[in-house]
């Protein structure tokens, strides 16, 4: 059976829509979950709540983007959730390293770490930051994230 140039060109082309669809459905779909996780949300909660931390980012407005899914700081499993979050304001961006650990009893997600690394090398500890009136944060140890 002979099979036209033309129609394989057209299988060749259905298939790498088929393909291509189904890679952005399934990372729009990984993005989305990630986005609507309880440690993700608890993570950008602590920033919000930190006006030193939002004051050096220039927000708001606060702009959140997708994790990169291939960045090794970005690790998840069933009780533990090690996360790597862009953000930027109008000011400056960085990166919302945050780490949480779920309950097995209640599967409640609680915050261990949540620290604000800006593009200009600063690092804002989140649980503890500094007050609006002390002007500066200090150096952290990211605990080895870069």
């Amino acid at each position: 059976m002979r099979v036209s140039t033309s129609h394989l060109q057209q299988l060749a082309i259905f298939t790498t829509l088929l393909t291509g669809g189904g890679v952005g459905t399934m990372y729009y779909l990984l993005q989305k979950r990630f986005a609507e996780s309880d440690y993700h949300r608890l993570a950008l909660q602590k920033l919000e709540a930190c006006p030193v931390a939002m004051e050096m980012l220039g927000a708001p407005p606060l702009k959140v983007y997708n994790i990169h899914l291939t960045d090794r700081n970005n690790r998840v499993d069933r009780r533990t959730a090690q996360i790597k979050i862009p953000v930027k304001g109008s000011e400056t961006g960085g990166y919302l390293y945050a780490a949480s650990v779920q309950d097995p009893d209640t599967n409640r997600w609680s915050l261990k770490q949540a620290v604000l690394k800006l593009r200009e090398g600063r690092t804002i500890d989140l649980l503890s930051p500094p007050s609006p009136a002390s002007g500066t944060p200090e150096e952290l140890d990211t605990g080895g994230w870069h």
